[in-house]
């Protein structure tokens, strides 16, 4: 699953953006639903490249976070997170020039720079420019931060090409998984680029089974690629029944962690005794970009199910209760998905809410009602996010910066409620 989603978001720079390798592409304004990538959030202005180590070390040089946040990472062609990137990241704000190594890297790291080993080839940054306010001051201060990152071949070190940064604002980006015999098409083309890790050597004698071998082609007949499309859709429907699972994050909640391996294993989901795939292909489904350090700069929660343990569909109505004083240092938003794609639903003007806004209405407490469902109640139009009646959805509710009464739980969110229309 991680292999496939990163070819699905390579093919997307280059065909979408246009972009080449070198190239940064960024969004100007917070996403809409033309990014189709795996649960972003519609508040912050991201930053997403590509990067091939086959022909070498290369750069990614940061400038100091000054005036906006910063925070993303830096991962391989696994989707295993190899560094953080920003104030909670290895230069602490203070920007720095980040080194990446391809595998089996064996020359001298030069001066002044942050050495990052990578077992792949392959790999993507995805970083996150977080302006201080909603103000057009401060997103084009978070703006002028993305436009200062440069990235280049450490050979041009000397002399670095001429930055191209793309804005993708308002474009498709279709970096979706299609869960066919396109599937493996794409498998079968990162197991060609990538090094075998000893931990991959069972798999890939099963992989041979499907015709899919390093160093040659991938040419399944009529019958097996029948089987293959089957074969995925199995797999699609079972991520899809995950999303609903996992530990709850407050006793009896449904808001939940959807596996708790990833975050102790810097999400290799590698132990002394096991290779967890299943909750390794979960949170590939799902997400995409994780952190090293999960919980240092952002938190997530997953709400696939309503109070009554019922999946959230897209023809009903519900409320959710965001009590006053949420442990968010930065902002908190929550944000809904198609849940056969993980995306945002498309055609849909708005994805998500979050604190920055100031249109929503808040109660006089502090705390705020927001609302889903195919139509907005009445007076509530600031406070709803639509939905499509035949689509079922979830939810993410994110903390940026988050605080101890989080992870204390001495601060609780209510589960999401079905409500008349």
């Amino acid at each position: 699953m991680p292999f496939v989603s990163v070819d699905a978001m390579r093919e997307a720079f280059f065909r979408d953006a246009g972009a080449k390798y070198g190239d940064i592409i960024y969004w100007s304004k917070p996403s809409d639903w033309k990014l189709q990538f795996t649960t972003p959030n519609a508040s912050t202005h991201y930053v997403y490249f590509n990067f091939t180590l086959k022909d070498g070390p290369v750069v990614l040089d940061v400038p100091p976070t000054v005036g906006a946040g910063l925070f993303g990472s830096l991962v391989d062609a696994w989707e295993v997170p190899l560094v953080d990137v920003g104030p909670a990241g290895e230069d602490a704000g203070k920007g720095g020039r980040y080194l990446l190594l391809p595998p089996g890297f064996e020359g001298a790291v030069p001066d002044g720079y942050i050495p990052v080993r990578s077992e792949t080839f392959n790999g993507y940054a995805l970083l996150r420019a977080i302006p201080a306010t909603a103000s057009a001051v401060d997103e084009a201060r978070a703006i002028d931060l993305v436009k200062q990152l440069r990235l280049y071949p450490l050979a041009q070190a000397a002399a670095p090409p001429a930055q191209r940064h793309i804005d993708m604002a308002g474009k498709l980006t279709d970096g979706v998984v299609r869960f066919d015999e396109t599937f493996f098409e794409r498998l079968a083309r990162m197991v060609n680029e990538e090094p075998v890790l000893p931990r991959d050597l069972v798999a890939m004698g099963q992989l041979r089974s499907l015709g899919i071998e390093k160093g040659k082609p991938f040419a399944p007949d009529a019958s097996t690629k029948a089987i293959l499309r089957q074969a995925a859709q199995e797999a699609h429907a079972g991520f899809m029944a995950g999303v609903r699972g996992g530990e709850p994050w407050w006793p009896g909640s449904q808001w939940k962690l959807p596996e708790s391996v990833g975050a102790k294993t810097g999400f290799r989901f590698q132990t002394d005794d096991a290779l967890f795939v299943d909750e390794r292909g979960l949170i590939f489904f799902l997400a995409f970009a994780v952190p090293k350090k999960l919980g240092a700069a952002t938190f997530y929660l997953v709400g696939g199910s309503d109070a009554a343990g019922q999946p959230l569909q897209g023809r009903r109505s519900y409320r959710l209760h965001v009590p006053a004083g949420v442990p968010a240092k930065q902002y908190w938003a929550v944000t809904v998905y198609d849940l056969d794609t993980a995306c945002f639903i498309r055609d849909l003007p708005r994805p998500g809410l979050d604190s920055y806004d100031q249109t929503m209405r808040r109660n006089p407490d502090g705390s705020v009602d927001v609302y889903f469902g195919p139509t907005a109640p009445a007076g509530q139009e600031a406070n709803w996010v639509p939905t499509v009646a035949g689509a079922a959805w979830f939810s993410l509710f994110r903390f940026y910066g988050p605080e101890k009464p989080l992870f204390e739980k001495t601060w609780r969110l209510p589960d999401i409620e079905a409500v008349a229309p």
